[in-house]
Formats: C-alpha cells, structure tokens, sequence
C-alpha cells in the first residue's frame, strides 16, 4: 500500500522530535503554530505547507531537505516487498532457498575472519 507524503514528513517529524526528546507544547511554541495543528500534521491528517515547515524544521534544528529525504526513504520503504516468514521457518533454509538478504543475515564464522594473518601478543605477567 502506497504512503501518502504527508504520513511520510508526519511520520519522520515525529521521529525528528521524539529523538530529540522535545515536546509538541515545545515544537509547537517555536514554529509559532498551533499544537493541534502540529499533532494533526505528525499524524499525517494534515498536509503542512512549505513555509510551515521550514519553521517546524528550524524549530527542531534539522534541514528541510533532510526531513524530505526522510519521508522519501519511508515511501519507498512502504513500497518494497515484504517477506513473511512463516513461524518456525530457519533461516538457514531461507539462505538456502536465497530469500535471505545478504546484509542483514547472520554471516558464517569464516565470513567473519579476518583476511590476514593476526599477530598474536601474549600478555606479561
């Protein structure tokens, strides 16, 4: 199912201003609009204008570009297929079968060798 874009800035707003452990009273104060407004475009019931935000932006120190970088990952996220994995499904079996993806699963002990040889320092007692 396809995001709309204003779930995607609300949904990265509120990321942006829960990681930086600010209220909405806050945001809100400081971008000069109303809480309810604010909540409403977190929500993604409301779709904000760019001059509003710029200033929720400005309020919460990151750059607008940022914040459109962000609501794009999301919506492509949104967009990419979903794995379901049925329960008790191994993960090796799913490596096997190669649906496993490759920079998330857990690598063999051998992957995580290193290439070189170690040099190895016993310590002094």
């Amino acid at each position: 199912m396809a995001v709309l874009l204003r779930e995607a800035i609300g949904g990265s707003l509120r990321r942006a201003r829960t990681a930086r452990r600010r209220t909405l009273r806050d945001v809100s104060q400081r971008a000069r609009v109303s809480l309810g407004y604010l909540s409403e475009v977190e929500r993604g019931r409301k779709e904000p204008s760019s001059e509003l935000l710029a200033a929720i932006c400005e309020a919460l120190d990151i750059s607008l570009p940022d914040l459109i970088a962000a609501a794009a990952e999301d919506m492509a996220a949104a967009l990419r297929p979903q794995m379901v994995v049925p329960i008790g499904q191994r993960h090796a079996d799913l490596r096997i079968a190669g649906l496993a993806d490759p920079l998330t699963s857990p690598q063999p002990a051998s992957a995580l060798a290193p290439s070189a040889p170690v040099a190895r320092v016993s310590a002094a007692a």
